[in-house]
């Protein structure tokens, strides 16, 4: 973390999605753009949070039921402040956004709507996203828009704990037994054609500039730091063609469908109920 990022740090910046909300009801409105940059951020931490939450009562041992499980609930409140104030362009709130829209409305990348697969692939998938995350927030934090920068304050911190935690699996299975050195390295193939869309700029990225960072600026430091990573588990990066990707837009996998009618079936069934 650069001294820079750090300054920027704050109890003061930190909001969480009340705070946020707060602000859209006293009438904060954002552009369009800010607001498209915004649900991209956020549907990937929902749809990561929504992969992770199944690994409950299933992960090999009972510390990771909680370390995954709280690590699902950081992502959650990183979508909820994401996409609260991406709905304020819109005049909806972060349960619209996450229940009502359709499949071709969300922007998440190919990478977070893969499946969990054994342990070891999701390891592999958050190594890579966790890495990628922590180099985006790190610079948000420096975001011209003092919201996104807030809430890349906020999130940053518990992202440190996400990498750590992905590092540090990596090690112990790519530098354990043949098995897991197998199943690691197998899931580092499996989600690897998916790495390239993280880092991939638009036309997007070039409206908002100094308010958005540029993904192929983080690919360099993402690339030293899963070098060493690797170098360390004994595993390399892998030898795979880069998939096809929707690249932000309207196409997806054919796993985020299936995602999406287990997440939003409650809301749907029984709209406006409450509990």
């Amino acid at each position: 973390m650069s001294g820079e990022s750090a300054t920027r740090i704050t109890p003061g910046n930190a909001l969480r999605p009340e705070d946020i909300a707060e602000k859209v009801a006293a009438g904060t409105r954002i552009s369009q753009d800010v607001a498209e940059y915004a649900l991209r951020l956020g549907d990937d931490a929902l749809i990561l949070a929504q992969r992770l939450g199944w690994w409950i009562s299933r992960a090999p041992e009972i510390e990771e039921d909680i370390a995954l499980g709280n690590i699902a609930l950081d992502l959650l409140g990183h979508a909820r402040s994401f996409l609260t104030y991406a709905g304020s362009a819109w005049g909806k709130t972060e349960d619209d956004l996450a229940y009502w829209r359709s499949e071709p409305e969300f922007r998440s990348s190919f990478l977070v709507e893969q499946p969990n697969g054994d342990f070891a692939k999701t390891i592999a998938r958050q190594l890579v996203f966790s890495l990628y995350q922590y180099e985006l927030y790190s610079r948000l934090v420096n975001s011209a828009d003092e919201t996104l920068a807030a809430i890349a304050a906020k999130a940053l911190k518990e992202v440190d704990y996400h990498r750590d935690h992905a590092i540090q699996w990596t090690l112990r299975l790519g530098d354990g037994t043949e098995e897991s050195h197998r199943r690691m390295k197998s899931g580092l193939d499996s989600v690897w054609p998916y790495v390239d869309e993280l880092f991939a700029d638009d036309e997007l990225i070039d409206r908002l500039a100094g308010v958005a960072v540029r993904p192929s600026e983080l690919r360099a430091p993402f690339d030293a730091l899963l070098a060493q990573v690797l170098d360390e588990a004994t595993l390399q990066v892998p030898e795979v063609q880069p998939a096809m990707t929707g690249n932000r837009g309207s196409q997806h996998s054919e796993h985020l469908g299936y995602i999406l009618a287990e997440m939003q079936v409650i809301a749907r069934e029984h709209p406006g109920a409450t509990w």
